[in-house]
């Protein structure tokens, strides 16, 4: 069992930058993958990016690669995604997911949180 909470999002020009962050309920964090899905109107789920526990295993949608950056502070429980030269295309919701197995991160069926709303306007 976990609990995520999402933060950061807002609204910013394009061409800027936003910092998401998500934090989990466990008090040990227990050496949960996580990552980092979004959910633009009318479109389905989409995988952004994932980080192991130890850090070591990162992946990155297409979308993502060279533009965003996914990190984590295990003694804050905390998982960070730096959205760097946004476009309206990445408008969405984005939701951080959490397992024990990074492939089940990758896959999107593991837990979520209730999302952050980004706004990227032209």
């Amino acid at each position: 069992q976990v609990q995520l909470v999402e933060s950061g999002g807002g609204l910013v020009q394009a061409g800027g930058s936003l910092r998401l962050s998500c934090v989990a309920s466990v008090r040990t964090f227990s050496r949960y993958a996580m990552g980092w899905f979004r959910q633009a109107p009318g479109k389905e789920r989409e995988f952004v990016a994932a980080i192991s526990w130890s850090g070591s295993n990162i992946d990155y949608a297409e979308s993502a690669n060279g533009r965003f950056t996914i990190s984590r502070d295990n003694a804050k429980n905390t998982v960070y995604l730096q959205m760097n030269s946004l476009t309206p295309e990445d408008t969405a919701v984005y939701y951080c997911a959490a397992d024990p197995r990074f492939a089940t991160v990758v896959s999107g069926t593991g837990s979520w949180g209730r999302g952050t709303q980004v706004t990227v306007s032209s």
